[in-house]
């Protein structure tokens, strides 16, 4: 398996122009973003990314053992998560008043995609203790926070999230572990959860569960549900460890990727009833546990993003070094390696752009999110809580879609090399898999968008996001021959942007299963188009740089090259997706779902 260099140019590049790191700087509390700190901490992460989780990789796909209630890790997994702790690599985007460091949350997502590069099994498991502070954080007593937070903050201990029963996937209503009154104030959890990320390793001595269970004498149905924490060793009132709580792996799935991740069937109550404490609200359970969702989503995105890199790395590696075929127009008895032939360019540079595309997706979601936590005038943070709200979905469920995309294409490039495992290529388009399935199907991301996302609010936070995108194309005048193509490549998909919107508005007041049936279609156009956007203003400031005489020129001309092949060949798919939305739905519907 080819070695991970974490892409450091491109991703400073995007936080500064893309997410705008330098006014979120500027935010209550940030202060310390500035560029020193921040070129000191992505070339720490490069460094530990590359030297300590890309090694471990290949190793990981081997998978965990599972004996006696108990997971053992891959080789290397649980040292290497020892020195991610003891760096404080765990900690970044947390509070300080439980041990964080305060960092903005577009500096954490960036940070985010080095660790999916480098080993996206690994990374698995600090994205659900992640998820389980902000829970706590946001719902937690302080007595819970003084007692959970400081140990998850810096990775001491683990968090896991506790949702998906045998007969409940996506119907949560379905859940059926319940909670029961233990007469002391704290309750008892009975049940069993499946497809749990991390609920047993060896990583740490004690595993923070949070969970979603049934509330005592709480109606049937979703509205009967409330968030409980139970720990894998019970915490004492001074913060030590006391005895083994009733929680229990029954064991370990087998799976088609992912396989150093171990994802775990739990049995809570076995015996007495797992000792819990009751999080936030009464039978608020899935609105709190859409705090643990949220985050999660978008961090599901961007280990598609991870995962696209790293296979893009690996294609791009052997493409230069594999030699076949006679490249056409290269003089007689010159020999070059595949990188040169027509087609595995077009290949290498669709893996490129579409990373890139993801990329630049996630860090502006991201850099909203930190407008939305800490911009000081209200009314600013609130429409950038309305534009992370609109752009989770599509970060998620596009990111990852494209994630599977690039490492097929991976596979592609590679040949019959790549079908091999030797050549490690398979093992990125298999953990890849995965990622449109979990935390939420990217079908039930489409079904928010639709929903949830324009159909409540009539459209607004989709309107004021192409009106944005729209007034910016004014900026791309008409110097050159990229930034004038970048303008009249975009101006006709804006528009069909807003007609799609028009037909998903138009749908819900008709028949909701019209837009329900091309739910999909309308989260690849919306992705598809946002990406692009984004990766022509990324060229806009490469040409300004350009024109200034700062920065590298070969990596700016190379951000320009790739705005121009991304608006000329993948932007044009979304004339596809609006025929899609705009035609399908009624022939969708008219099929006889029996004949399927």
């Amino acid at each position: 398996m080819s070695a991970y260099e974490a892409p450091l140019q491109d991703i400073l590049f995007m936080l500064e122009e893309i997410a705008g790191l330098p006014e979120i700087a500027t935010l209550p509390g940030y202060a310390e973003a500035g560029p020193e700190t921040v070129a000191a901490i992505f070339e720490a992460a490069g460094i530990f990314s590359g030297e300590v989780l890309a090694p471990i990789n290949k190793n990981g796909d081997k998978g965990c053992t599972f004996k006696d209630g108990k997971v053992t890790t891959p080789e290397g997994y649980r040292d290497a998560y020892q020195r991610f702790v003891a760096d404080g690599w765990n900690a970044v985007a947390f509070d300080p008043a439980y041990g964080g460091q305060g960092m903005p949350w577009a500096i954490t997502t960036a940070l985010q995609e080095i660790w999916n590069g480098g080993s996206v099994a690994f990374a698995a498991c600090p994205m659900l203790t992640q998820a389980a502070v902000e829970a706590l954080y946001h719902h937690g007593t302080d007595a819970q926070k003084q007692k959970y937070l400081p140990k998850l903050v810096s990775g001491e201990w683990t968090g896991t999230m506790n949702l998906t029963e045998p007969q409940a996937g996506t119907d949560l209503g379905a859940i059926r572990t319940r909670a029961e009154e233990d007469g002391k104030g704290g309750y008892l959890l009975k049940g069993q959860k499946i497809f749990i990320t991390h609920g047993e390793h060896d990583f740490v001595p004690n595993i923070i569960h949070m969970v979603l269970a049934r509330h005592p004498g709480g109606p049937a149905g979703h509205k009967g549900l409330s968030l409980f924490v139970a720990p894998k060793i019970l915490v004492n009132d001074d913060g030590s460890l006391g005895a083994r709580n009733d929680v229990t792996c029954l064991s370990i799935e087998h799976k088609l990727g992912l396989h150093g991740s171990p994802t775990c069937v739990m049995a809570y109550g076995e015996k007495t009833g797992a000792v819990a404490e009751l999080v936030g609200e009464p039978l608020q359970g899935l609105p709190h546990m859409f705090t643990m969702m949220n985050n999660a989503r978008l961090t599901v995105g961007v280990q598609g993003i991870g995962v696209a890199e790293r296979a893009t790395q690996h294609a791009s590696a052997y493409a230069r070094m594999r030699v076949q075929s006679a490249v056409a127009g290269a003089p007689a008895g010159v020999t070059l390696p595949i990188l040169h032939h027509p087609d595995v360019r077009r290949n290498l540079a669709t893996m490129r752009a579409l990373t890139q595309g993801a990329r630049a997706l996630a860090l502006f979601t991201a850099g909203a999110l930190d407008r939305a936590k800490k911009h000081p005038v209200k009314a600013e943070a609130a429409r950038a809580q309305a534009l992370v709200d609109l752009m989770i979905p599509i970060v998620k469920a596009w990111s990852t879609d494209q994630g599977i995309r690039v490492s097929s294409l991976g596979v592609q490039v590679h040949g019959g090399a790549g079908y091999i495992e030797e050549t490690g290529a398979a093992q990125h388009y298999r953990d890849a898999r995965i990622f449109a399935i979990y935390e939420g199907t990217n079908g039930i991301q489409a079904i928010d968008l639709v929903g949830r996302k324009i159909q409540r609010d009539e459209g607004r936070a989709m309107r004021a996001l192409i009106e944005m995108m729209t007034a910016s194309l004014a900026e791309f005048g008409s110097k050159g021959e990229d930034l004038p193509a970048l303008h009249d490549r975009l101006m006709p998909a804006l528009q069909r942007l807003g007609s799609g919107t028009d037909y998903i508005l138009m749908a819900g007041k008709t028949d909701p299963n019209l837009g329900l049936a091309v739910a999909q279609p309308y989260l690849n156009l919306c992705g598809t188009i946002i990406a692009g956007w984004l990766l022509a203003k990324a060229a806009l400031a490469a040409s300004r740089r350009l024109e200034a005489g700062a920065g590298d020129a070969a990596f700016l001309k190379a951000k320009i090259a790739m705005a121009r092949f991304y608006a000329d060949n993948i932007l044009a798919e979304s004339a596809g997706h609006l025929a899609q939305i705009t035609g399908g739905a009624k022939t969708l519907l008219g099929i006889d779902p029996e004949r399927l």
